[in-house]
């Protein structure tokens, strides 16, 4: 029961910042769980069968306060999915954490031009289809290989290639419920076709999975609306201010000092 208790504050926490900022559910879900012991692929694993829900959850709150952008959700999506199947795929067969310092430098990048960019006029303008594919396919896939990342990347690209910030948080997380599925799908395959031999007992994970199910299916009503409401230079600053602290726990655990 007090795993169940831990891991419904973690959920709620979490998915509080997810859906306002567009980012850090995986990741501080994942980072919570490692913590705990659980491997890689079975934190990831865990998270995104919570994800299932939260997703959901998170993207009808967007849907209600029309925060989602419908061109650009249906030209991520696809490649969002793509990527997601081919991370979950490799996290069964490699080690995929020799991405992690180029992804942690790209990520402390983009949160400073965010931090900098919010102190500008702030555009609103389509994102090219240049820029979309590609951090769709690689958010998918750095979600599914690291446990998140999803909203890191493709948040923080979008914004940085001139997004409306409210419309890119909204379409972000409203997206990331096929992406989770389509994660979710690809283990439950590598499970049944043996692929997946270090599978192990994923039941010793029920608890921490239904307590960040629950904690994140209640808070995810609230961002919608904190989305809606806060101004876009704020949620700039906020964005590029958590993107920049998570690069620096990421670098600070790839170094050993945390």
């Amino acid at each position: 029961m007090e795993e169940f208790l831990l891991f419904a504050l973690v959920g709620f926490l979490a998915q509080s910042v997810d859906g306002a900022l567009g980012m850090a559910y995986g990741v501080i879900s994942s980072t919570t769980l490692l913590a705990f012991g659980v491997s890689p692929a079975h934190a990831s694993a865990a998270v995104h069968s919570a994800e299932l829900f939260t997703t959901a959850a998170s993207g009808s709150a967007h849907l209600y306060h029309r925060n989602i952008d419908w061109k650009l959700f249906w030209r991520l999506a696809p490649f969002g999915i793509l990527g997601g199947s081919l991370g979950a795929y490799v996290l069964t067969s490699v080690d995929a954490s020799a991405m992690k310092p180029v992804v942690t430098t790209y990520l402390a990048l983009v949160g400073a031009w965010l931090i900098l960019r919010s102190f500008r006029a702030i555009p609103s303008k389509p994102v090219p289809n240049l820029v979309v594919a590609p951090l769709g396919a690689v958010g998918g896939f750095l979600d599914a290989a690291g446990g998140g990342g999803w909203g890191p990347i493709v948040t923080t690209g979008l914004l940085g290639a001139g997004g409306a910030p409210r419309y890119v948080i909204g379409t972000v997380n409203a997206s990331e419920f096929l992406i989770t599925l389509s994660v979710s799908l690809t283990f439950l395959i590598a499970i049944l076709t043996g692929h997946w031999e270090d599978v192990g007992d994923l039941t010793q994970n029920l608890s921490a999975i239904a307590g960040l199910i629950v904690g994140g299916v209640l808070a995810a009503p609230l961002a919608g609306s904190v989305v809606k409401r806060m101004p876009a230079t704020i949620l700039l600053r906020l964005v590029g201010t958590l993107i920049m602290l998570l690069a620096g726990w990421q670098s600070a655990q790839y170094l050993g000092w945390a």
